[in-house]
């Protein structure tokens, strides 16, 4: 069973998806693109700054270009038995899986990105890697802590990233790092995603995409706020709406795609972090980059 997989925010580099554009299916996809954004991003990703490509609102629209014109160029090659991407990627793998249009998949992700953008304007906050403890000792701690600061991403074993206030941040950081922890860095991030702080975005966000039209994917999509698999519209609404200010549970999404016989993971868009990740759960099974013809 194939399981293809789609990254977030932090895999874009410069000259992204410019090898796809030789490619008459994606330039035309890119074009559009172009249009629908009102600025040229596709310039942005093949030959910008990382300055620019940094922004949040260049940054996710970039990675979700980059990711779907690839699986819409791998054409007959791309035959998911699953797919599930992390935060952003979620987006990608919808549309790889045809539960939403390119287009209506697009002007979500920018929604997305703007609404984020002015939630961590609103309020100063940040992240932080926690690396070499446990989850439930992480969240423990969290919990225990007068402010505002929560697990957000469970990456791999091992590794789960917090997000909250500067405040909380700060107190967690100490607590954990008492507590055994490796590591606990503090990201170089806009503000504390996939946290409470990001309600106002969330609600902003809901509008659109109750308004959008998800069809049935022609696979399952593990959606991250449980870490299960989802093939009802309905129900893939819901879990989007509760995305921005749930967890990233991709540790257990890995682990229930094995469960449930994955036997090979593909990632599809810029790096390959995920891989790596895929492979801190399980070292055997078999990883790779999607590439074209």
């Amino acid at each position: 069973m194939k399981a293809y997989i789609f990254p977030g925010q932090g895999a874009q580099f410069v000259g992204m998806g410019k090898d796809l554009y030789e490619h008459p299916k994606a330039a035309e996809l890119f074009e559009k693109a172009n249009e629908i954004i009102g600025f040229r991003i596709s310039d942005i990703m093949f030959s910008g700054t990382d300055e620019a490509l940094k922004q949040t609102n260049v940054t996710q629209p970039a990675i979700f270009l980059h990711s779907v014109i690839l699986a819409k160029v791998l054409g007959d090659n791309f035959k998911p038995d699953m797919v599930a991407g992390h935060s952003l990627g979620e987006f990608s793998a919808l549309v790889a899986a045809n539960a939403l249009s390119f287009e209506d998949g697009f002007k979500l992700v920018i929604a997305r990105a703007n609404a984020m953008q002015k939630a961590c304007e609103a309020q100063p906050s940040t992240m932080a890697a926690i690396l070499g403890l446990a989850d439930d000792v992480v969240e423990n701690i969290c919990a225990d802590i007068d402010a505002i600061v929560v697990p957000a991403n469970y990456n791999c074993p091992g590794q789960l990233v917090i997000s909250g206030s500067i405040e909380g941040i700060d107190l967690a950081c100490a607590k954990l790092t008492e507590a055994g922890a490796k590591r606990a860095l503090k990201l170089n991030v806009g503000g504390a995603f996939h946290s409470p702080l990001m309600e106002p975005a969330k609600i902003e966000l809901q509008e659109a995409i109750e308004a959008t039209n998800i069809a049935a994917p022609i696979c399952p999509v593990y959606q991250n706020i449980d870490a299960k698999p989802y093939t009802d519209p309905a129900e893939i609404k819901e879990n989007l709406i509760k995305q921005l200010t749930g967890a990233v549970r991709w540790t257990q999404t890995v682990t229930n795609m094995l469960a449930d016989q994955a036997t090979e993971f593909v990632e599809v868009g810029p790096g390959n972090v995920l891989q790596g990740l895929v492979k801190k759960v399980s070292r055997e099974v078999q990883t790779s980059s999607a590439t074209i013809a």
